[in-house]
C-alpha cells in the first residue's frame, strides 16, 4: 500500500477493523485565562479512530491540541461535547484502565527507587510487592536497566530514566499506550537508541500506541500511520498518511531510504502549512 493524503473526515476505516479509540465529534473547550466569560477551543469536532495494535503518531504546531487528545484518551478530560470509545465502549467517566501514559517529563517518583517504581503501580493495581517487583525486574532486565534497579532516579542518566518510565508503564500490561514527546529531551544519539527500544518492545504484543511528536522524522520512522492536526485554535485532525516502510525497522538506517524521504516530503507539505497559519496567528 503506497501513502496517500486524505481528508479524515471522508474517508473511514472497514467498520469490521477492531478499534482501540475512537473519538467522534470531540470538542474541548476551556475557560480562557484572558477574556472573562470567553471559553478557548483547543479542538474542535474531532474524528478519529485508532485501530487495535496500531501505532499512530500525532503531528501538527505548537499549542494545536495533541495533548488535549491524549488527555481525552487517557480519560484525564471530559470532552465539552462528543464521545470517546475504548474498544467499542464509551469512556463516560473516570481514567481509562485500559491505557498506560508516558509523559514529557520523568514521572518517577526520587524517593523511590527505579525498582521501586516501576512496582508501584502493579501495588496498586493489586499485586503483592514480592510479585510486583518480581515483575519489575523482569522488565528492567527488559529494558536494559540490569542491575541499576536500586539506583534513585538522580543516579539515573536521561535515556535511563526513560528506560525506567517506559518499563513502569508497560509493566501493567496495558492494551493502549499513550506518549507525550516522551524522547524529546534526549540528546540525538540517545534518542535514536530509545526510539528503536521502544519498536523492539512494542513489536513483541503490538499494544495500540498514540504518539505525540513534534519530530516529523521521529513520527514517521515509528508509525503504521500519521495524522496531522490543523493549527489551533479549533483543531482537528486534517489528513492522514499510511506508513508503508518495512518492518522491523531501525530509526538511523530507514531514515536514509528514497522511500522515507517521499513520505517526509509529502507530509511536510501538509504540516508547512499549519506552521506557517499558527506563526501568523501568534507572531513572536
Amino acid at each position: 500500500m503506497t501513502a496517500a493524503l486524505r481528508s479524515v473526515e471522508a474517508e473511514r476505516r472497514p467498520q469490521n477493523a477492531l478499534e482501540a479509540l475512537r473519538f467522534d465529534g470531540v470538542t474541548c473547550a476551556f475557560a480562557s485565562n484572558e477574556r472573562r466569560g470567553r471559553t478557548y477551543t483547543a479542538v474542535s469536532e474531532v474524528n478519529l479512530s485508532v485501530r487495535d495494535g496500531e501505532f499512530l503518531s500525532v503531528v501538527g504546531p505548537t499549542g494545536c491540541g495533541k495533548s488535549t487528545l491524549l488527555n481525552v484518551a487517557a480519560g484525564l478530560i471530559r470532552p465539552s461535547s462528543g464521545t470517546l470509545s475504548v474498544f467499542g465502549q464509551p469512556l463516560k467517566q473516570g481514567l481509562n484502565k485500559d491505557a498506560a501514559y508516558l509523559f514529557q517529563v520523568d514521572a518517577l517518583m526520587p524517593w523511590k527507587t527505579a525498582e521501586d517504581n516501576i512496582a508501584a503501580g502493579l501495588i496498586f493495581h493489586g499485586k503483592s510487592k514480592a510479585e510486583a517487583i518480581a515483575t519489575a525486574r523482569e522488565w528492567l532486565l527488559r529494558v536494559g536497566l540490569h542491575g541499576h534497579g536500586r539506583k534513585y532516579p538522580h543516579q539515573l542518566s536521561g535515556g535511563m530514566r526513560k528506560r525506567a518510565g517506559l518499563a513502569q508503564a508497560l509493566a501493567l500490561d496495558p492494551r493502549i499506550l499513550l506518549m507525550d514527546e516522551p524522547f524529546s529531551a534526549l540528546d540525538i544519539q540517545t534518542r535514536h537508541l530509545m526510539e528503536d527500544e521502544l519498536l523492539r518492545l512494542w513489536s513483541t504484543d503490538r499494544k495500540s500506541v498514540v504518539f505525540v511528536t513534534h519530530d516529523l522524522e521521529e513520527a514517521i520512522s515509528l508509525s503504521d500511520r500519521v495524522v496531522v492536526m490543523s493549527a489551533g485554535p479549533a483543531t482537528k485532525p486534517i489528513a492522514e498518511f499510511d506508513i508503508d516502510l518495512q518492518r522491523p525497522r531501525e530509526v538511523a538506517e530507514i531514515r536514509m531510504t528514497q522511500r522515507f524521504l517521499q513520505l517526509h516530503a509529502q507530509i511536510w507539505q501538509v504540516l508547512r502549512r499549519e506552521v506557517l497559519k499558527s506563526y501568523a496567528r501568534n507572531p513572536a
